[in-house]
């Protein structure tokens, strides 16, 4: 994975893993990689991905069975999906605002690009 130097590698290792979460690779209460694991696959050190985990358990998108691991909490994904949609709305989406306006795009023309978008990548 490469990692983005504007975020700790903690965080993103969290995101990551909220990624995998909301595409359906890991349900509720399904087992996640080991701490472990998931440092040897991301190559970086086991304390950062103690980090990861501890902050997705402080979160309650994960929970520890001791002695078995990690597991996806009930509701993971729509919380998840809840935080990066308020996320999106309060931070990216007036940045996007502004920055149309100054180059005069429409929302016509945004719609456009909407549907165009849409039926190369629908969701099935």
């Amino acid at each position: 994975m490469k990692f983005d130097e504007t975020k700790a590698i903690y965080e993103q290792m969290a995101d990551r893993l909220c990624d995998e979460i909301i595409a359906g690779n890991y349900k509720e209460d399904d087992r996640i990689p080991s701490v472990r694991e998931y440092a040897v696959t991301l190559q970086v050190n086991t304390n950062t991905a103690v980090k990861a985990y501890e902050l997705l358990s402080r979160e309650e998108v994960i929970y520890n069975k001791r002695g078995l691991g990690y597991f996806v909490s009930i509701g993971a994904r729509q919380q998840i999906m809840k935080g990066r949609k308020r996320e999106f709305m309060s931070k990216m989406l007036p940045n996007l605002f502004r920055e149309m306006q100054l180059l005069g795009i429409t929302e016509a023309e945004v719609k456009e690009q909407w549907q165009l978008f849409s039926q190369k990548h629908s969701v099935e």
